[in-house]
């Protein structure tokens, strides 16, 4: 076990994984070299492609868009009964799945990195800098995985590569879906929304405070009735409070009699 440790923990390979080309401007998907080879763009000496042959390998490109892409060698992985509000085929790529045009996923078990520590040098290796989103989707599987996830996290710094940690099949084949149900979502429809009105902003504002929570709030303003009333008040007033309790109401008044700055 101790080898194996030891093997997890080897920097050795931070060498070689820093020549790896990282992913080039302007940063899009870049097709594995089979299909480079389908898509045979003419050089300065070569005819051009008959028109009814480019057609038709276009469309074929574009039909796949709508679904994940599966590296053969993932079949069987039972993360795959997981991902049902997509579509997903086989199909010769590089990575394990293809999430979108500019999105790939490597998946590793920690079971299995921590008996072959060098294979997944070999698949960054071979991925090269294709795709904008490189994302190593490791599932947990082991009872002690902090060596695993500590070599992991170093090899994801050094080649320009996402992780993602999921505990289950059920987990990593979810990861894999959302990536694919969201590939067109623009950032915005994850950023936080504040609220508009006064009363809710009062509420989140008193709810930031340590040890106050929300139900907290909600009965300090409802006994209040304003922030300034409970700012005023003494701390045998806010003990009196509800639910608040002589720890809560000490640490309360406290925080709004302090001086700011010493």
């Amino acid at each position: 076990m101790d080898s194996v440790d030891n093997a997890l923990l080897d920097d050795s390979f931070d060498a070689e994984l820093l020549q790896v080309d990282a992913p080039t401007d302007p940063k899009v998907a870049k097709l594995s070299q089979e299909r480079q080879e389908d898509v045979n763009v003419p050089g300065p000496s070569q005819a051009p492609a008959a028109p009814k042959e480019k057609i038709e390998v276009k469309a074929n490109v574009v039909n796949k868009n709508h679904c994940i892409l599966v590296h053969p060698k993932q079949r069987g992985n039972p993360l795959l009964r997981s991902i049902v509000n997509v579509p997903w085929e086989y199909d010769d790529i590089v990575p394990d799945y293809i999430v979108g045009r500019t999105s790939c996923v490597l998946f590793l078990s920690l079971k299995y990195h921590n008996l072959n520590p060098d294979y997944i040098h070999g698949r960054i290796k071979k991925l090269g800098n294709m795709f904008q989103l490189r994302v190593l989707l490791a599932q947990v599987d082991l009872r002690e995985p902090h060596g695993a996830l500590k070599n992991i996290t170093r090899v994801c710094l050094l080649t320009d590569l996402t992780l993602m940690l999921a505990w289950s099949p059920e987990e990593a084949g979810k990861i894999i879906e959302s990536y694919k149900m969201f590939e067109n979502r623009s950032s915005d429809w994850i950023k936080e929304r504040p609220a508009d009105d006064p009363h809710t902003k009062l509420l989140t504002a008193l709810s930031s405070i340590k040890h106050i929570n929300k139900t907290d709030s909600m009965t300090l303003l409802q006994n209040f009735g304003t922030l300034e009333n409970i700012m005023k008040s003494s701390e045998e007033r806010l003990v009196s409070c509800p639910g608040l309790g002589p720890r809560k109401a000490k640490k309360l008044y406290k925080l709004f009699h302090e001086p700011f700055c010493n």
